[in-house]
């Protein structure tokens, strides 16, 4: 199994992206929150891996940190929580505010996650309440050098794509970034544009 790769940033999206290791390019899906820490493409970066395999596709799931990578695989082993419903809980609710929802029973905040529905938010409480004690603050790498923004219209089409690809839809996308660009101002980074617009979804 991969559990680490480092390697030049080829792509970079919200939610995927493209590392080149010795030649190979590696597709890894990516939470929001690692989306956050990437530097420049063509810099180098260290993301701990988590390999999902099935009959019939391999995948891979990157992080920034330990923590987010602990708590992703506490997430997959709940029932009823695959891979890619995982990185849209990760990428909706940061990780100390997931790990205070779980312990704390806070529903309301896990269902703001598309594709999390009431019972699945509740098993997660059940499931997960007693483990997420034993998760170790552990950082990873540190974060590279942000990224420029595109500009304009573009940066609100690439947030909105972000939230799209996360299950949200396209009305809640265009009204959550919207209102997170008037938040956060104009020339805001596309990451915090992000940010504030998940923030804003998970209120």
């Amino acid at each position: 199994m991969i559990a680490r790769l480092e390697g030049a940033l080829r792509e970079k999206r919200p939610t995927r992206v493209v590392l080149d290791v010795g030649g190979v390019g590696y597709e890894v899906f990516i939470p929001v929150t690692t989306f956050y820490d990437l530097p420049e493409t063509g810099k180098t970066v260290s993301l701990r891996i988590h390999t999902h395999v099935r009959e019939d596709v391999l995948q891979l799931f990157g992080f920034r940190s330990a923590r987010e990578c602990a708590i992703f695989e506490l997430l997959i082993r709940t029932n009823g929580v695959g891979p890619k419903l995982a990185q849209s809980i990760l990428s909706g609710i940061e990780p100390e505010r997931l790990v205070e929802a779980i312990r704390g029973g806070d529903v309301a905040v896990l269902k703001s996650v598309p594709g999390l529905g009431a019972k699945k938010a509740e098993r997660l409480v059940l499931e997960l309440r007693d483990r997420v004690d034993l998760l170790e603050a552990e950082e990873g790498a540190p974060a590279g050098v942000p990224a420029t923004p595109p500009p304009g219209d573009e940066r609100s089409e690439a947030a909105i794509s972000a939230l799209l690809n996360l299950g949200y839809s396209r009305p809640q996308a265009e009204t959550a970034v919207e209102k997170a660009a008037a938040a956060a101002g104009v020339d805001a980074p596309l990451e915090d544009l992000i940010r504030e617009a998940l923030r804003g979804l998970s209120r």
